[in-house]
């Protein structure tokens, strides 16, 4: 696996058209981004409007837009190079596009937030939670995850992701029906035996009164999340190579037995595979008709560090907010907080990413034709921008 780079089966010049440009998905990152801000921000502020609050609490979907993008991207960054090792220097390149600046936000928000207990650590956070977020194993443990860094459960998935790509891609190339049928094998997996049965196990573990953590965190386990990878990967390669009848069927019979099988548990995640089914096909459009808006796609490029600040920027607002509740409040937050957080992005791009991104250069690519890293390339190579 660490000797010359196995080509992906099927692939043509003429078939890789779609994503022969970023914009569309630099585009997707900075919905992506804009969606993620708006359900922290009016959780914050809120506007008092049900149908206002109800609009920006639907920003969650923002993350599996991520997802998608995320799996879209490393299939793209896979077959597009042609280098020795090429899984050794995946690690590489994704470790230090993700790291660096994760590792900062762990001190930061232990400095916020304390290490009491809280609605996402009942026990408190103790050094098993750090260990766990700074080595990306805290998704595998409910008080781990989202206690030490706000929303890093995206991130455990993430990471975790990258950790398994290099060998499902090279197990299965193009060849997309066996991302959908792992997916929907994983599904069933997760709907049918392992929920049930870690909700029952974490339950007893964390004791009465705790079973909606426990819920929200198996919920927001990598075992749930992977299928939306897979999806990603899928669509990757039908929106490259064109899309089958045969793709429509495998879709058609995933929604079926997932049907089925949450009728038959008390899983209840139908229909987030009916939201993410939804959100692959917007994200699918948007690229097969190349989609683009500079402002967008400029939050997209930096998506990845206002992901982690727009937290702490939303506590720094919130202590200092002289608006009362309400919609000119929440807009106002909103705008705040976006404008904040990008600027927060533009400064670790220049101070920890940029000479992140340029030792993993160094690292991956021959000295001799090494190239200059310019800033425009902020996040357009990674899924969590």
């Amino acid at each position: 696996m660490q000797g010359q780079p196995r080509p992906v089966a099927g692939r043509t010049e003429k078939a890789a058209a779609p994503f022969g440009r970023s914009h569309s998905l630099d585009f997707l990152r900075g919905l992506a981004i804009v969606g993620v801000m708006a359900i922290h921000v009016s959780q914050s502020f809120p506007s008092n409007i049900r149908a206002v609050d109800f609009a920006f609490m639907c920003g969650w979907t923002g993350v599996n837009v991520f997802y998608f993008v995320s799996a879209m991207t490393m299939c793209l960054m896979w077959t597009q190079r042609t280098e020795a090792n090429p899984t050794r220097k995946f690690y590489i390149r994704r470790f230090l596009r993700i790291a660096p600046l994760f590792w900062l936000a762990i001190p930061l928000y232990l400095a916020v937030n304390g290490t009491g207990p809280s609605t996402n650590a009942p026990n408190g956070i103790g050094p098993l939670q750090v260990i766990l977020t700074a080595t990306f194993l805290h998704g595998f443990w409910p008080d781990s995850v989202n206690s030490v860094v706000p929303g890093d459960w995206s991130i455990a998935a993430e990471m975790t992701f990258y950790l398994l790509f290099p060998f499902l891609i090279i197990a299965f190339g193009a060849r997309r029906h066996l991302y959908l049928g792992l997916a929907i094998v994983l599904h069933l997996v997760n709907v049918c035996l392992f929920k049930p049965y870690a909700f029952a196990l974490f339950s007893a573990y964390y004791g009465a009164g705790n079973e909606a953590f426990v819920w929200n965190a198996l919920h927001i386990s990598f075992l749930n999340q992977l299928p939306v990878f897979l999806v990603g990967c899928a669509l990757f390669f039908a929106l490259r190579d064109g899309f089958a009848k045969s793709d429509a069927a495998i879709f058609a019979l995933f929604i079926a037995l997932s049907f089925i099988a949450d009728r038959a548990t008390v899983s209840h995640e139908f229909n987030y595979l009916m939201i993410n089914l939804v959100l692959g096909a917007l994200v699918a459009g948007c690229i097969r008709l190349t989609i683009r808006w500079s402002p967008i796609e400029a939050l997209g490029r930096n998506s990845y560090s206002m992901y982690l600040s727009h937290f702490a920027v939303i506590y720094g607002l919130r202590q200092v907010w002289p608006l009362a509740d309400g919609l000119v409040s929440l807009l106002i937050a909103y705008a705040v907080t976006a404008a904040l957080s990008y600027l927060v992005a533009r400064a670790t791009w220049q101070l920890v990413e940029r000479r992140a991104q340029d030792l993993a250069h160094r690292l991956t690519s021959p000295a001799s034709s090494r190239p200059a890293i310019g800033p425009n390339i902020a996040a357009t190579a990674t899924g969590m921008r």
